[in-house]
């Protein structure tokens, strides 16, 4: 029921010259005033590649996100371009037989991701194609690097590196993006990208990138999770912040174009450091485990899924990121396309 004006009592007797509600009284005023936005060009879209034909395999901890086979991949790389989205990262899923310790289905310039590229690139050749260079995927231990007695070896895995990067730039990537926290290799892989004449291809570094339990549905989607032990002597510790300057800093003298920090939402803070420290690009991750658990919320009712994705992912625009990878890129670029995103 309306109340009524009689009923209201009078204001205290106010001296205001600041109302901050006067900017908020409207949807028209608050979008007016708004400091942070999230737009299409804002996004990057995770994709899972994979062999055989007509696949569209959903992937059980990521409900709405699918290996897809080559020919399936396509159609999907031609909608989200159709939905405005410039950018899209591959990732793949390896048989176990052309698995390795030494990683080297990685650099086969016949495998599934090179073959991938190539018919992204014939199928829609502006759209920027970002390739994840690491070993987990191709590794018969699940690590991001070459074993040995129980140890991570750094200087011989960056070797396979600096081979699985050329392979991606002859194969045409746009971008590769090293993943795998491996002391030096952006460095290697700048070097030898400009000594083949690769000086156009950029690289998107995980610069901080730490040892988190948000990467379970991820390594479910490719088979690649470690065999033994964890990757705590490679990847970051979830305690330091301070750290993450250092490997920022470090990749930047190596070579790096944009710097990324995995994952995001746990890691705002991180994200804001990294921004005031740099002029390049900084890209957040919001990562497998960030997607699976909105997604369970949402499917019991207790959260309004499209509400939480936005309000999440402008919290990284807040924190200083310039561009997102999220699974929820190709829904947000379809609520975008047809005007009803609003926060």
């Amino acid at each position: 029921m309306p109340v009524q004006a009689s009923s209201v009592e009078s204001p205290v007797s106010l001296s205001i010259t600041q109302r901050p509600r006067r900017l908020r009284r409207t949807g028209t005023l608050r979008r007016l005033v708004r400091e942070n936005t999230l737009g299409v060009e804002d996004l990057i879209y995770p994709l899972f590649v994979t062999e055989g034909q007509d696949l569209e395999q959903e992937v059980p901890s990521m409900p709405g996100c699918y290996r897809y086979s080559l020919d399936r991949l396509l159609e999907e790389v031609r909608t989200v371009w159709q939905l405005g989205i410039g950018a899209i990262a591959l990732f793949p899923l390896i048989d176990d037989h052309k698995k390795d310790n030494g990683g080297t289905e990685s650099y086969n310039p016949q495998g599934l991701i090179p073959r991938a590229i190539r018919a992204i690139k014939e199928t829609c050749p502006d759209i920027i194609v970002i390739a994840d260079v690491a070993l987990d995927p191709y590794s018969s231990e699940g690590h991001d690097g070459i074993v040995a007695n129980g140890q991570i070896l750094n200087d011989e895995t960056v070797a396979v590196l600096v081979k699985q990067a050329l392979m991606q730039a002859e194969a045409g990537a746009d971008f590769v993006a090293p993943s795998d926290m491996m002391d030096g290799r952006i460095g290697a892989i700048r070097r030898a990208l400009d000594a083949e004449g690769w000086i156009n291809v950029g690289i998107l570094a995980y610069s901080a990138k730490y040892a988190s339990a948000y990467y379970g549905p991820f390594r479910d989607a490719l088979d690649s999770a470690p065999k033994f032990g964890d990757k705590k002597t490679y990847q970051m510790d979830g305690a330091n912040g301070r750290e993450a300057l250092k490997e920022v800093a470090l990749d930047i003298c190596e070579g790096a174009d944009m710097v990324m920090v995995k994952p995001a939402l746990a890691y705002l803070d991180v994200i804001c450091r990294i921004r005031s420290h740099t002029n390049l690009p900084v890209v957040a991750y919001n990562v497998s485990g960030e997607y699976a658990m909105v997604k369970a919320a949402a499917a019991r009712g207790w959260i309004d899924e499209k509400k939480v994705v936005r309000e999440t992912l402008i919290s990284m625009k807040r924190a200083g990121a310039d561009l997102i990878l999220t699974y929820f890129a190709k829904d947000i670029a379809q609520q975008l396309h047809t005007k009803r995103i609003e926060f």
